[in-house]
C-alpha cells in the first residue's frame, strides 16, 4: 500500500481525533458545565454507563432506518428511471415530488400517527420519505446524461427504448445512484429520529427527548454520537459497494485528481 493511499485512509481518523481533542480542551479550559456542553470524556463515560439502554434503543432506530432506506432505494430507483427515460413522467411526477419534498418531514409525523399509531411504522415511513427523492433525482440525472448520438447509434442497430435504458442508461446512472445513497442514508436517519422524538416509545430519538426532559445533556450527546457512528458505518458500507462495482467512477477521487 503506497503512501498516498495510506494518507487517504488516515485523513478522516486524524480529523475526527483532532476535533475531539479540541472539543475536550475547549470544555476543560473554559470549565463548561456538562449540562451546557459535556466534554467528549463525559460523553464516553455516559456511553459506557448507559450502554444497555443505548443499545436497546439504537437497535430499534437502526431497524426502522434500514427498512425506510431499503424502500427508498427501490422506489427512488424506479421513479428515477421513469423520470429520466420518459418526458411525460418527468412532466407529471417531478413537480409533485418537489412539492412533497418541500413539506417538513416532522409535519408528517402527526398524520402518520393518526393513521398507523405510534411505533415503527411512522418512523419507517418518515425515513423513507426523507431519503427517496435524492435517489430518484440522481438516477434521473444519470439517465439524461446519455449522449443523443449514442442513442441514435443504438436505435440504428435495432435497440429498443428499453434496451437503451438497460444497456446504457442504467450503467451510466450508477455513479449518480451510489452518490445519492451516501446522502440518502443520512437523511433516512434524520427522518427516523425526527419521528421518534415526536411519537415513539423506543429509539434514539425517544431516548434523547427523555434525557433532555431531565437535563441529562451527556446522554443526549451520547445518543447523537451513536447516530453519527451508525451513519458513518452505513456510509462506509455504501462506499465499499461503490468501489466494488463502479471502481472506474471513483478512481479519480482516490488518486486525488493527480
Amino acid at each position: 500500500m503506497d503512501q498516498r493511499r495510506l494518507t487517504f485512509i488516515a485523513a478522516p481518523f486524524v480529523v475526527i481525533v483532532g476535533t475531539v481533542l479540541v472539543w475536550e480542551l475547549f470544555c476543560r479550559a473554559l470549565s463548561i458545565p456538562p449540562f451546557i456542553l459535556p466534554a467528549p470524556s463525559t460523553v464516553f463515560a455516559t456511553l459506557v454507563g448507559s450502554f444497555g439502554a443505548i443499545l436497546w434503543n439504537a437497535e430499534y432506530t437502526l431497524f426502522t432506518t434500514m427498512i425506510g432506506f431499503a424502500l427508498s432505494v427501490v422506489v427512488g430507483m424506479a421513479l428515477g428511471v421513469a423520470i429520466g427515460a420518459w418526458a411525460l413522467a418527468y412532466a407529471g411526477l417531478y413537480p409533485l415530488l418537489v412539492a412533497f419534498n418541500s413539506v417538513p418531514k416532522v409535519a408528517l409525523v402527526p398524520i402518520l400517527v393518526i393513521w398507523f399509531g405510534t411505533g415503527a411504522v411512522p418512523a419507517t415511513i418518515t425515513a423513507f420519505s426523507a431519503a427517496f427523492l435524492p435517489i430518484a433525482v440522481n438516477v434521473a440525472t444519470g439517465l439524461t446524461t446519455v449522449e443523443p448520438e449514442l442513442k441514435d447509434v443504438l436505435r440504428a442497430l435495432g435497440a429498443s427504448k428499453m434496451d437503451i435504458i438497460r444497456l446504457v442508461g442504467i450503467p451510466r446512472s450508477l455513479p449518480y445512484f451510489f452518490a445519492s445513497l451516501k446522502i440518502a442514508i443520512a437523511l433516512a436517519f434524520v427522518g427516523a429520529v425526527v419521528s421518534e422524538t415526536v411519537a415513539a416509545d423506543r429509539g434514539i430519538g425517544y431516548l434523547m427527548i427523555a434525557a433532555s426532559s431531565r437535563f441529562d445533556v451527556p446522554l443526549v450527546f451520547a445518543g447523537l454520537t451513536v447516530i453519527a457512528l451508525m451513519g458513518i458505518a452505513l456510509y462506509v458500507v455504501c462506499v465499499l459497494i461503490e468501489r466494488r462495482y463502479i471502481r472506474w467512477a471513483v478512481r479519480g477521487l482516490e488518486e486525488g485528481f493527480a
